[in-house]
């Protein structure tokens, strides 16, 4: 909440509403960089102008305060008597919220006291408004013609108002907002003549939708059709989050489900079958090949879209979280003429992201390379990629036997999910290529003997394979929030027993970071994810144990006494670096270990 303590103390250049950007600020930074923050969305702005500043966000904030003469409404809360007196939409476009003040004459959180109820807003009581950017008269003048009260404006940080403009009214809700019809956002002024269908609600709504999961950095959207209502849930950072929706949804669940069918071309009338289809997308800079797969459920649809980043940045080792030593290993094994990498792990544990940095790590001008994918979630300049079609015969096994005739050095193939591509692949990487390639198993040792199931002879697995890479991906701490807790020792006794590592690397270990929560992670504590990898490079011993098609769990035993770290202990290493907590790596970890 604000740190103005009353009304009384508010100066008046508070309450009115300044010009735009003071020329304290604007003279400091270019005409065009000037025009572009103008022509930026409303949330976007401090950020552009931090960067036009050249200083973080929080100091750009404060300056734009001290410069305008507004105050930082700093612990954001929604003020539930004024939500209901401005339209969605108008909150949405000027991305504003009415917030609550902490009263100085109020009881102290220590008392005893129950707290009283608050007195309900009259007329003549201000609305106290946060911002993410400097209000203008057309702002004031849309929001005067909803309530007379007087306004009070303040900034805050875009992140968290934008969060609390979805959590209180809901993604879209703008866009499917009922009743008033007063209020005309300035876009659909201005879109009016020119495309007409684009200001269809539902258009709008799964645009909203779809935008705002770029935004969160999502992989996937869920739309789930429940009995009294349509719930949405992304999937980010690997956890699903539900989506605040709008209170009437349930009223356009059907005219959504069908509008993302005919944007995936698919057959609107067969609501029986499952349907797989597509949807390009493009959401500012941002270009989406969007995988739409759709399930009849007990009361509609169920529609999954996966989305895929076209020029999506790629990640080099060391963002991917490898130790020195990790990529040591790999790097010497990039540079072999031939032989078999493979990267295990459960569906979306980053295998492909990684197959990605090796291949950029040894791309060249004196390298062909030729990637077999299904689909191709990174474009990696000079690489000839191909994208697999099933429907049309084009499969991975076909695929690869199409590139050994391409004079290819280095192959990569999105897959192996059967034996006719593992077999093709191996002899390739028997016949002087390079091959990468991924498959699901939960450990590395586990590739091994999953190769030897599927019908390979053990002498061609143990002759191919150079290096096999296990690996999870955990959710990482947020660096701005992140603080040291002491840890209880039965607990930290208890976890290494569970992660299969020895007591006596906890010594000494009486405290570890942990999670808060704040405006720049909204909320989870947590920004973005980190690798975890188990590392697994063929020894002698190695070798004849394959040869004697031994058990999994028999070569995880040669392998670890070999100086193979498992997937546990390089959890706990990110652990002790303060990366991760260990109840991320216990999420990812002994699921798959029991």
């Amino acid at each position: 909440m604000s740190d103005s303590p009353n009304l009384a103390a508010l100066e008046p250049s508070r309450v009115t509403v300044p010009k735009q950007l003071p020329d304290s600020l604007a003279e400091r930074i270019s005409s065009d960089q000037l025009q572009g923050i103008a022509e930026a969305p409303r949330n976007q702005r401090i950020k552009l102008l931090a960067s036009a500043l050249g200083l973080d966000e929080p100091k750009t904030l404060a300056a734009l305060a001290a410069a305008t003469g507004l105050d930082i409404a700093s612990n954001l809360e929604a003020d539930p008597d004024s939500l209901g007196l401005l339209p969605a939409r108008l909150v949405h476009d000027y991305q504003l919220v009415p917030i609550r003040l902490a009263d100085a004459n109020s009881v102290a959180p220590s008392s005893k006291l129950p707290p009283s109820d608050p007195e309900p807003a009259t007329h003549s009581s201000p609305l106290h408004l946060a911002t993410a950017w400097i209000p203008d008269d057309v702002m004031a003048d849309w929001i005067r013609t909803f309530t007379p009260r007087p306004l009070i404006w303040h900034l805050g940080v875009p992140e968290k108002i934008h969060h609390l403009i979805l959590q209180h009214f809901g993604v879209g809700s703008g866009s499917l907002e009922d009743g008033d019809e007063t209020y005309v956002a300035p876009e659909t002024i201005a879109q009016a003549e020119s495309d007409v269908d684009a200001d269809a609600a539902v258009v709008r709504f799964v645009t909203d939708v779809i935008s705002q999961a770029v935004a969160d950095e999502a992989t996937d959207i869920h739309f789930e059709p429940q009995e009294n209502q349509l719930t949405i849930r992304y999937r980010v950072d690997g956890i699903l989050v539900q989506v605040p929706v709008p209170e009437n949804l349930r009223r356009f669940q059907d005219a959504i489900i069908s509008r993302l069918k005919i944007m995936a071309k698919l057959n609107i009338s067969e609501k029986r079958l499952p349907q797989d289809g597509r949807i390009n997308f493009r959401a500012g800079a941002t270009v989406l090949d969007i995988r739409v797969a759709t399930a009849p459920t007990i009361y509609a649809e169920s529609v999954s879209l996966r989305l895929l980043n076209q020029k999506k940045e790629a990640y080099s080792m060391d963002r991917l979280g490898m130790s020195p030593s990790e990529q040591e290993q790999i790097n010497h094994v990039l540079d072999y003429p031939h032989g078999i990498i493979l990267v295990t792990g459960p569906t979306g544990s980053g295998k492909s992201t990684s197959l990605n940095a090796f291949l950029r790590k040894i791309n060249s001008t004196d390298l062909r390379i030729i990637t077999v994918e299904d689909p191709i979630e990174y474009e990696v300049p000079g690489v000839n990629q191909i994208q697999i079609r099933s429907e049309i015969g084009l499969t991975f096994a076909n695929a690869l036997r199409s590139i050994l005739r391409q004079d290819p050095d280095v192959i990569m193939v999105g897959e192996i999910r059967d034996r006719d591509t593992a077999d093709i692949a191996i002899r390739a990487s028997l016949t002087g290529h390079l091959v990468f390639s991924t498959l699901h198993t939960n450990d590395a040792p586990g590739a091994i003997t999953r190769l030897i199931d599927m019908g390979i002879e053990p002498f061609l697995v143990a002759s191919a394979i150079e290096l096999v890479i296990a690996q999870r991906l955990v959710r990482r701490l947020c660096h701005d929030c992140s603080r040291p807790e002491p840890i209880a020792a039965i607990k930290l006794k208890d976890t290494m027993a569970i992660l299969g590592l020895d007591e006596s690397e906890a010594n000494g270990v009486t405290q570890l970071q942990s999670p808060v929560g704040c405006d720049r992670c909204r909320g989870t504590g947590y920004r973005g994810r980190i690798g975890l990898f188990e590392i697994l490079k063929p020894t002698d011993e190695l070798h004849d144990l394959i040869l004697k098609r031994e058990s999994t769990r028999t070569l995880a035993q040669c392998a670890r006494a070999n100086g193979m770290s498992t997937l546990g202990q390089s959890g706990w290493a990110k652990v002790k670096t303060g990366l991760t907590t260990l109840d991320e790596v216990l999420r990812v970890v002994t699921v798959v270990e029991k």
